[in-house]
């Protein structure tokens, strides 16, 4: 049985990879922070299925113990600040994390096992102010944010312990890439929480910031495998993953109103505190490398993937909504020491509840 560590577990792309791994039989381990609260949600439905280490990317001490404790064949690195407008609020935060940090895990399994083999997780960010169009493996980096010259430190110190250790070491240079578990203080998911709070009643308006900023979109779960499959390659390598297409923020709220039978034009409003101090316009990758090595090919397209996320957006708020009433009415009706049924309740009192 393979094992793999996962830093980085509890995010969107850990716990579609943590998935994806267990399926194909992996032990799975995941290194988490010692907090005083957890946030397992995006995982919680696994959680029996894996085991989690503590640790941080900032601590070289508790990185060579989760190495040691989880004896892993693989290592993907997902940890990171890795939220672009935060790292103009913190970019020392940022530098020590999402760059630093990347040479603490590597020198970590330099000294425990140097046949580890580990991925990095890059990002189109180092691309910023576009070279090239679309953007390759060749194209140079010219970083627009402190998030995204973290990112091509974290690049070149795996290219650099890769050519000075003979280490297996990868770099997935992933476009942007969402779905439902995506957070909310990314710009796709504040659309598509935003469009179903209005279609419930629950809020009037998005205030958005650059609608022409242009990106490269996928869905989350299809990229993970390319993650996979780069470290099953007999060479370590780089590869971009993209959908090889660019939509607008505009096009992104288009499908979303839509998808719910309204019009964007009404409900998004445009605020200055939501643009960033240097942009980044059009980012499209070349996936043709990892075509043709990997058989890279995305499953869920850019409007599917959309309605996905508005879908489930409305279900989980809808469900709040309905959970909300049942304790309401359960507190009218019994009080904080009665005891009920809620299964029976919601069976029973329809017109009540509005189910």
């Amino acid at each position: 049985m393979k094992r793999a560590l996962i830093t980085g577990i509890t995010g969107q792309d850990g716990s579609y990879l943590a998935e994806l791994l267990l399926e194909k039989g992996y032990k799975v381990f995941g290194m988490v922070r010692r907090s005083s609260t957890e946030s397992n949600e995006r995982i919680s439905h696994i959680m029996d299925k894996l085991e989690l280490i503590q640790g941080d990317l900032t601590d070289q001490n508790s990185l060579l113990s989760a190495l040691q404790q989880s004896s892993p064949d693989e290592v993907y690195n997902l940890a990171a600040q890795s939220f672009v407008p935060t790292s103009w609020n913190q970019p020392m935060l940022t530098g020590q994390v999402t760059a630093l940090g990347v040479t603490n895990i590597l020198e970590a399994i330099r000294q425990v096992n140097l046949k580890i083999k580990f991925y990095q997780a890059s990002s189109s960010e180092m691309f910023g102010k576009v070279q090239d169009v679309p953007q390759s493996e060749k194209t140079p980096f010219y970083p627009r944010s402190p998030y995204g010259v973290a990112k091509v430190y974290g690049h070149f110190i795996t290219v650099n312990y890769r050519e000075s250790y003979d280490m297996f070491a990868c770099s997935g240079i992933l476009f942007n890439h969402e779905s439902p578990r995506r957070g909310l203080e990314f710009v796709t998911r504040k659309i598509t929480d935003g469009v179903a709070k209005i279609k419930l009643g629950l809020a009037k308006e998005i205030r958005m910031g650059n609608l022409d900023a242009k990106r490269d979109w996928g869905f989350a779960g299809d990229y993970v495998e390319m993650m996979w499959k780069m470290l099953q390659e007999d060479k370590p390598d780089d590869y971009v993953i993209a959908s090889s297409e660019t939509h607008s923020v505009k096009e992104f709220c288009e499908i979303a109103f839509s998808h719910v039978g309204l019009d964007y034009k009404n409900y998004v409003k445009l605020d200055p505190r939501f643009v960033r101090p240097a942009e980044v316009d059009l980012l499209v990758g070349d996936p043709s490398k990892a075509k043709k090595i990997l058989d890279w090919k995305a499953k869920v397209t850019f409007e599917g993937l959309v309605k996905m996320m508005v879908d489930a957006d409305i279900e989980r708020l809808s469900d709040q909504i309905k959970s909300d009433k049942l304790k309401k009415f359960h507190k009218i009706n019994f009080g904080s020491k009665g005891d009920l049924d809620l299964a029976s309740l919601k069976n029973n009192s329809g017109n009540i509840l509005g189910y």
